[in-house]
């Protein structure tokens, strides 16, 4: 059985062929021949020209042209660019569905007051609360979207270490896809939670780690942390996970770099604003950054020195280089492939964007079996209408195992209620204005 997915800027048609063929095909989808691809590996291979991806129980059996579909249904692609799904950035999607709605949000912990009643506790691991039903991962996963990470978020009444999150697919799954990763919020925006100054954040992970190293008494009346929250420090300590830093000041950069040297501990940085200004720095320790190639004007005196070619210099000085967005990420993670294509426009590989998007944070979260497209893979894959940093075009086609998903959202749902032929009014329909 041959299909051929064809270019669909608002075809609601193909959309419900896909939905009906998705449905129909819940097991043999697992099996799939995408023929006549444009194949971004995102591997060392790079990019594959009229090329096929063959896919057997779920995973990538063969790629390379003129191959045999064996029974499996076949996709023609004409062409057309077939990616890894997308990481989706670092965000609450799961754990927040309307960030107005405090009772619909739950990626931050508050348990005391102010400073004074400050509560650490790295044990908050917020995939406790993730909810796969989200409204929100069907638009995320209809463009392109397949997995993401978790985050924990520091909040007032909580401290600078903000709690554990997790890589998570977008596939429906409630288990984390990699292992726990401790958020930690440094620089001016973490200042409120450490005595209003970046220099008591210092103190205080020091602290942390003198208790976690058993070098101040859990019993002593200084101390921080909960049992709990020591074993769960400790494990990052042994080299058992990553911290996720927001940070954006050079300075402070440098001083988290030199921080986890003697320490031993796995960084990685998000934000980074003025990275570049340190970005040999970060190489040389290969500490990865999540960018916002957005920021650009300082919002903060912490950001004095970003700029839009941020993540060009990163990746030319050797930083492995990712993308993150500074705001509402949960709901707009399917805007992170505008954000990599901002930085192709400022000097960024294109290549190295994709990478960004795909391998790279696979890689550094230990996520096994997702962000490239190579034998053994999970066929996590993506179909698309054209250049898929290009917002010009979309996603046509998302399988993850080579499931085919439907490819509708609320979204997609309440653009086709708002583009049906308007009923006249006389038939108890609205004006024609509200119908278009």
């Amino acid at each position: 059985m041959s299909r051929r997915i064809a270019s669909r800027p608002l075809a609601a048609a193909l959309a419900a062929a896909v939905f009906a063929t998705a449905l129909a095909l819940p097991v043999a989808a697992q099996d799939l021949l995408i023929r006549n691809a444009t194949v971004h590996t995102a591997t060392a291979r790079g990019t594959l020209q009229a090329t096929d991806v063959l896919v057997r129980g779920g995973r990538v059996a063969e790629i390379g042209p003129g191959l045999s579909a064996g029974g499996a249904p076949v996709i023609e692609a004409d062409g057309r660019p077939l990616t890894p799904s997308l990481f989706g950035g670092i965000n609450g999607l799961g754990v927040e569905e309307v960030s107005g709605e405090r009772t619909t949000a739950d990626g931050s912990l508050a348990l005391g007051s102010g400073a004074k009643d400050m509560v650490v506790r790295p044990e908050f691991d917020v995939t406790l609360a993730y909810n796969p039903d989200t409204l929100l991962r069907p638009v995320a996963t209809a463009e392109g979207v397949g997995f993401h990470l978790l985050s924990a978020g520091a909040t007032a009444g909580g401290s600078i270490v903000a709690g554990q999150g997790a890589p998570m697919r977008l596939d429906g799954s409630v288990d984390p896809a990699g292992p726990r990763v401790l958020f930690v919020q440094l620089g001016a925006r973490g200042a409120n939670l450490a005595g209003e100054s970046r220099a008591g954040q210092w103190m205080l992970l020091d602290q942390l780690i003198d208790e976690a190293r058993g070098r101040i008494p859990a019993d002593s009346h200084a101390a921080l942390l909960t049992p709990a929250g020591r074993a769960a420090l400790t494990r990052y300590l042994d080299g058992n996970g990553r911290l996720m830093v927001a940070v954006d000041r050079a300075a402070d950069i440098r001083q988290l770099l030199r921080w986890a040297r003697r320490h031993g501990v796995r960084v990685a940085v998000a934000g980074g604003a003025e990275g570049w200004r340190a970005a040999s720095e970060l190489a040389a320790a290969n500490v990865p950054v999540f960018v916002d190639p957005l920021n650009n004007l300082p919002d903060s005196f912490d950001q004095l020195h970003a700029t839009l070619e941020n993540a060009a210099r990163l990746q030319a000085a050797g930083v492995a280089v990712s993308f993150a967005q500074s705001s509402d990420a949960a709901h707009n993670a399917r805007k992170l492939r505008q954000l990599a294509g901002n930085a192709v426009a400022h000097g960024l590989p294109w290549d190295a964007a994709l990478a960004g998007l795909t391998r790279v944070p696979a890689e550094t979260l230990g996520v096994q079996g997702i962000g490239t497209i190579a034998p053994g893979q999970r066929a996590d894959l993506v179909l698309w209408s054209g250049d898929p940093l290009d917002v010009a075009h979309v996603a046509e086609q998302t399988w993850f195992d080579g499931r085919a998903i439907p490819m509708r959202s609320r979204q997609t749902e309440l653009r086709d209620r708002y583009l049906r032929p308007a009923v006249p009014a006389a038939q108890g329909g609205l004006p024609r204005a509200y119908g278009r």
